[in-house]
């Protein structure tokens, strides 16, 4: 496997310029592999600034943090050997420090320069950090890399207790694998209520409830004014209010931000991620982005939507790699994500922005733990979550992308078929 200086060039772009994928993530290596599979031939080269082959983030907070899944099924491909196989050029360890567009160069480290015939952004995002007292202490935990679920995996077996801070999808993951490890836990969220801002009050008031019942506490409506320690160690939590939570391990959940820094000093368009047209291509011609960086127009949407989840990083690249080698393709898939916690298993299709949505239907009943939600837009299913109820995606999708206006008693009615709305 290439690791280290192989397959590099010096100079500009040439006729044996490769493509070049900077960000050996789910979404670089899905590239790759689209690359391969629609025919191209030439040199691809995938770039992460990270030593482990490329992996997929859900595991990070599921699978592997729950101790289920073992570590190597985070991988994005089952066999190490698959780059080597395919020939692409894998660049581990690496960052990119700039890009030159007018040259069709990326430098390396600050010093090698690579060309390209095409370049995709697959950069990701950085976690927020804590900008509060005591933030650097030992124990204060971010989740974003295979090694943080690596230090997490440990605290937790090691029945800490745990204050998770930011009541996001990553936090109560967090919070859920720490519980059923048997540590306590306590989520701080400056919200009135966990996912309000993603859901709403009553679907939002469901979660925390689920979360109660399993034993996390609460404290919502109030932020963290410091992080207290001993001897450089976590030892607890100081609220804006003065109350003090006993924890040995922080983990700050508290949102991202897109990795556009390099796109942005290359000239290249940047409003909240890399802008792109639906073909996922950028200001340039010759750059496009796919995955959490990219902040892309969609078609069905009819707006720029940027999308942090696994379904994005996983389908965007397809389309990108697709219009890299110049087919005529649109990336017109509708937003998906699904969590699991505790016994809650969870798909959300559709896009419902906050404000966007007259009422909250619900097919089934929420209390006994099977139902469908509906955000619901003057008339019409902008998003629907399933929870615990399967098989129903691709009619929930289908009732989102038709943008029909709907009969609200018989999307409530279980008995009525959703391919029948």
């Amino acid at each position: 496997m290439s690791t280290s200086s192989a397959g590099t060039a010096a100079g500009g772009a040439g006729s044996d310029s490769p493509y070049v994928i900077v960000g050996a993530s789910l979404a670089g290596a899905k590239a790759a592999e689209e690359l391969r599979a629609a025919g191209h031939a030439g040199r691809i080269v995938l770039i992460g600034d990270e030593s482990e082959l490329p992996y997929e983030r859900p595991p990070l907070s599921k699978g592997y943090l729950l101790g289920k899944d073992p570590r190597d099924k985070a991988y994005v491909q089952e066999k190490p050997s698959w780059y080597d196989e395919h020939g692409i050029e894998l660049r581990l360890g690496h960052t990119v420090t700039s890009i030159d567009p007018a040259a069709h160069t990326v430098t390396l480290d600050g010093r090698e320069t690579l060309g390209y015939a095409k370049l995709l952004l697959t950069t990701g995002s950085t976690p927020r950090r804590l900008p509060v007292p005591g933030a650097d202490l030992d124990g204060v935990r971010y989740l974003r890399r295979l090694e943080d679920s690596d230090r997490l995996l440990a605290d937790f077996r090691a029945g800490s207790r745990v204050v998770v801070i930011g009541a996001g999808w990553i936090g109560l993951e967090t919070a859920a694998a720490a519980r059923e490890h048997g540590c306590a836990v306590s989520v701080v969220e400056m919200d009135s209520l966990p996912l309000r801002a993603v859901l709403g009050d009553d679907v939002a008031a469901l979660f925390r409830d689920l979360h109660i019942r399993h034993g996390v506490t609460f404290h919502l409506g109030t932020e963290v004014a410091e992080i207290t320690g001993e001897g450089g160690k976590v030892t607890g939590v100081r609220l804006t209010g003065g109350d003090v939570l006993d924890a040995d391990v922080v983990v700050v959940g508290i949102g991202i931000t897109p990795n556009s820094a390099i796109a942005e000093a290359a000239g290249l368009e940047v409003d909240n991620g890399i802008r792109t047209d639906d073909t996922l291509r950028t200001s340039d011609p010759d750059i496009y982005a796919a995955g959490d960086v990219a902040n892309a127009s969609h078609p069905v949407l009819g707006r720029s939507i940027r999308v942090e989840h696994w379904a994005n990083a996983l389908n965007q690249p397809r389309t990108a790699a697709r219009a890299m080698l110049g087919e005529d393709v649109s990336y017109d898939r509708m937003p998906y994500f699904f969590t699991d916690q505790y016994e809650l298993g969870m798909e959300y299709t559709g896009y419902a922005a906050p404000g966007a949505y007259d009422r909250v239907l619900f097919r089934g009943d929420p209390s006994g733990g099977e139902y469908i939600a509906f955000w619901i837009g003057e008339g019409r299913v902008l998003a629907g979550m399933n929870v615990n109820v399967w098989d129903v995606t691709d009619a929930i999708k289908e009732l989102v992308r038709s943008g029909r206006t709907v009969d609200p008693e018989r999307l409530a009615d279980p008995s009525v078929p959703l391919d029948s709305l």
